[in-house]
């Protein structure tokens, strides 16, 4: 994967730090609903510029000069999402720049793969097929920007019409690649795109810790030892968190992938990557508003240490953790065709801890969900030792037999090197 690629990506990960800034300044449940359809649209986004980036070299060319445009589209796109939902009235200017960035972005890509497909036509004509769905999804992101204020005698139907018509577009872009299937498509490289998967994956986690940091005011406030064990908690959480996926289960779907050819490929790589995998994200993102609500009231001096938890953030907490195993879960029956009996019992305690997590204090519910996930770890490690040791050799083995193969192909550059020392 170039660098320029993660370039973009990291761009493209701002959004999610948006979308937990711009959810958190008021959790409601219409704000939370607003925030996933925001996030959905966006990782569709993702999704599109994964498939051409297969097909594309993004650092080659004249494609970086393109994909400046499309990165300073996704970055208007990113500052006007606290305006998606807002009052009309005061936030005209915000929803019509993001349907004018989500438009400049699809074309950008629509342009690149119109480019490198010229040499099959078969590979154009299929493109046409999927320009409807950008054309009606831009109307109808752009007919929601347009709604006016008020619709018969107040707001409220306004809004619903607005969210009717965000939802709309979801449900456009998803069952659009549902319905295509995966007739006429193909992944050329297999370690791309998981590669791309896996990376933002992990730039989502650590957006997180940034987003609890920032939004828990830990920056703000004199360093505390309460506030010091809760950052800890809630690094160990998140480490775990992503050890959950990458120890075992991410290089495991890795080999599938990769055994995987044809239209099976291209099938797999639409329903573990693009679609479960979005799952996973927006659980990142609730668990993240959850765990910035608990660190507050942990830094918080007004608030006794020993005063039960308040608010959304131990449902948020919990809830987005349950989300996010459940749609690691979702990822391992795609690709491994099996379901662990250590994560549908961990997403079972989870729920039933929530009832006691509400009566703790919030350093005490932070810990105890620390605790539920170190544990799974711990388990899985004894549980599944040889086979975590078998996989991982082998991914090691593979992984060797690369390095000495890239080490011999660039031992050619010292053979016609001249003996003289430099000067």
């Amino acid at each position: 994967m170039g660098r320029f690629e993660v370039f973009f990506d990291l761009v493209f990960v701002f959004s999610f730090f948006i979308i937990t800034r711009a959810t958190a300044v008021n959790i409601t449940g219409a704000n939370l609903l607003h925030g996933l359809l925001v996030l959905a649209v966006l990782w569709w986004v993702w999704v599109v510029h994964t498939v051409v980036a297969t097909r594309v070299r993004i650092g080659v060319g004249f494609v970086p000069a393109l994909m400046v445009v499309a990165m300073a589209a996704l970055f208007c796109f990113a500052l006007s999402l606290p305006q998606a939902f807002g009052d009309p009235t005061r936030t005209a200017t915000g929803p019509v720049v993001i349907a004018i960035s989500y438009l400049v972005i699809r074309c950008t890509h629509l342009l690149l793969y119109w480019h490198v497909a010229g040499e099959r036509p078969g590979e154009r004509r299929l493109l046409l097929k999927y320009s409807p769905e950008l054309a009606l999804s831009t109307l109808l992101l752009l007919a929601a920007a347009l709604i006016p204020p008020k619709m018969g005698d107040g707001t409220g139907r306004a809004q619903l019409v607005r969210d009717a018509l965000w939802l709309g577009v979801v449900l456009l872009q998803y069952s659009g690649g549902l319905v295509a299937g995966a007739w006429g498509w193909t992944v050329t490289s297999a370690e791309h795109w998981v590669e791309r998967y896996d990376l933002i994956l992990i730039i989502a986690l650590g957006e997180s810790i940034i987003s609890v940091g920032v939004g828990g005011n830990l920056l703000g406030e004199p360093v505390t030892w309460p506030a010091v064990a809760a950052a800890v908690l809630g690094i160990f959480f998140t480490a775990a968190l992503w050890w959950s996926h990458f120890d075992v289960i991410a290089p495991a779907a890795r080999i599938t992938q990769h055994a995987a050819q044809g239209r099976q490929r291209v099938a797999m790589a639409r329903d573990a990557y693009a679609y479960c995998e979005l799952v996973m994200i927006a659980g990142i993102i609730v668990f993240a508003l959850g765990a910035e609500e608990i660190v507050r009231q942990v830094a918080d001096r007004a608030i006794s240490l020993a005063e039960p938890t308040h608010g959304p953030g131990v449902a948020l907490l919990f809830g987005g953790v349950i989300g996010y195993f459940c749609g690691d879960m979702l990822f391992q029956l795609r690709t491994l065709g099996t379901l662990s009996w250590t994560r549908v019992g961990t997403v079972l305690v989870l729920a039933a801890t929530i009832p006691l997590a509400m009566h703790l204090p919030a350093l005490a519910a932070l810990g105890l969900l620390t605790a539920i996930c170190i544990g799974l770890v711990a388990v899985e490690m004894a549980v599944m030792a040889d086979a975590r040791r078998a996989l991982l050799a082998a991914v090691f083995e593979e992984r060797t037999t690369y390095e000495k193969y890239e080490a011999a192909w660039r031992a050619r550059w010292h053979e016609d090197a001249p003996n003289e020392k430099p000067r």
